[in-house]
């Protein structure tokens, strides 16, 4: 019996060994789009989730329920954090976050809801869904916190962006795997080729070993016989450096940060220029972000009546700078008289004390008019 009758006979043991499901492939493809969003989603969700919502009625801060719900337990089954951060991922995912009261007062994010807009009346929102349940009351605009992130959905704008990205990923991809790729040879007794029923059954293998080996093998076992050699060759010819995908991939995450407002710098962990980066993504990212939510809060937990004689919900964010690093500046806009140390605290985002004390201008020597310090002590 020739060795390949015993390679290819269909009751052999050895006969799964030339079905394609024996070559083992481990290779798995990135997931470019989703770890982008990922990346971007939950390091904004993160900053916002930082903040502290305060409450103030009539001027002066208070720690109360409300407080309470915005900044520690929210509902019965998440922290302030977690709900923060899911906020934020809402508003990115799906464009818009609903946020209704339950008979208990607890803060809780609606999963699903239809939104009934009306160009005079007031919208509505109906079949709001919670995990399993659904609600079937209809909630009124005033009686909930809807929010919107933007006036076009993101998403779109991710999937047109990840079209021009997905082509040259897998072309990039696809060129380093080839490069990588473990290459070999068969050499077979020359009588095998006088026989064409074995020749054939042998093509049909070889072609099952390349289909295999061009999806990316990394593990294939290949009986020996013998008159039947095979022989493995170098691989990885080219460059086997990953660094023309990550490229790739890091200039789609580049896309999406944009899209977003986060500075790549800030994404990637560069050392350069991480303050003016900092700063540019409190300013034009998270503040306008948590300016969104504060306005929703002010107008749906106090009146109009309310909020004008000084009860509104004030929002500490989370800052890039200790109070230490401001010490000179502060210094010199009091010792200058340009600002107050209540004005200062306000700025700085800290509580005022009551009393008098705070609301008094102080200059230093070095700042009076010259002449004028002679002139007082004679007085």
């Amino acid at each position: 019996m020739g060795f390949l009758d015993a390679i290819f006979k269909r009751n052999s043991e050895l006969s799964f060994m030339f079905d394609t499901e024996f070559f083992i492939s481990a290779s798995t493809r990135i997931h470019m789009k989703h770890l982008a969003v990922e990346t971007c989603a939950n390091f904004l969700a993160r900053t916002i989730s930082q903040s502290e919502f305060r409450v103030k009625m009539n001027g002066t801060y208070v720690k109360d329920e409300l407080y309470y719900k915005l900044n520690v337990r929210p509902n019965k089954n998440q922290s302030a954090t977690e709900f923060w951060e899911q906020v934020i991922i809402n508003l990115i995912y799906e464009n818009e976050v609903l946020i209704i009261q339950s008979d208990d007062e607890d803060l809780i994010i609606a999963d699903g809801f239809t939104h009934n807009e009306y160009a005079v009346y007031e919208d509505t929102f109906s079949d709001v869904t919670v995990g399993d349940f659904t609600f079937k009351r209809i909630f009124k605009q005033s009686e909930v916190l809807h929010m919107r992130y933007a006036n076009k959905e993101l998403q779109p704008l991710i999937n047109g962006i990840y079209q021009d990205y997905a082509d040259l990923f897998s072309s990039v991809l696809g060129s380093q795997k080839r490069k990588n790729q473990t290459r070999a040879t068969v050499d077979i007794d020359n009588s095998v080729t006088k026989d064409e029923k074995k020749l054939a059954q042998l093509q049909v293998f070889i072609d099952k070993l390349y289909k295999s080996i061009r999806k990316n093998t990394d593990v294939a076992i290949v009986p020996q016989q013998p008159g039947f050699t095979y022989k493995e060759h170098a691989a990885g010819l080219g460059n086997q450096s990953v660094d023309e995908i990550n490229k790739v991939t890091n200039g789609f995450l580049d896309q999406i940060a944009m899209a977003i407002g986060i500075p790549a710098g800030l994404l990637h962990g560069d050392i350069a220029g991480v303050k003016e980066m900092t700063k540019n993504y409190t300013v034009f990212t998270v503040k306008p972000m948590l300016k969104k939510i504060r306005d929703e809060c002010n107008s749906k937990f106090f009146t109009m009546k309310e909020y004008l004689s000084g009860s509104l919900i004030d929002v500490k964010i989370a800052s890039y700078e200790s109070i230490f690093d401001l010490a000179v500046a502060i210094d010199k806009l009091v010792s200058s008289g340009t600002f107050n140390r209540r004005e200062i605290r306000s700025e700085a985002g800290f509580e005022t004390p009551e009393g008098e004390e705070f609301d008094k201008f102080y200059i230093t020597k070095n700042y009076m008019e010259e002449g004028k310090e002679d002139s007082e002590q004679k007085t």
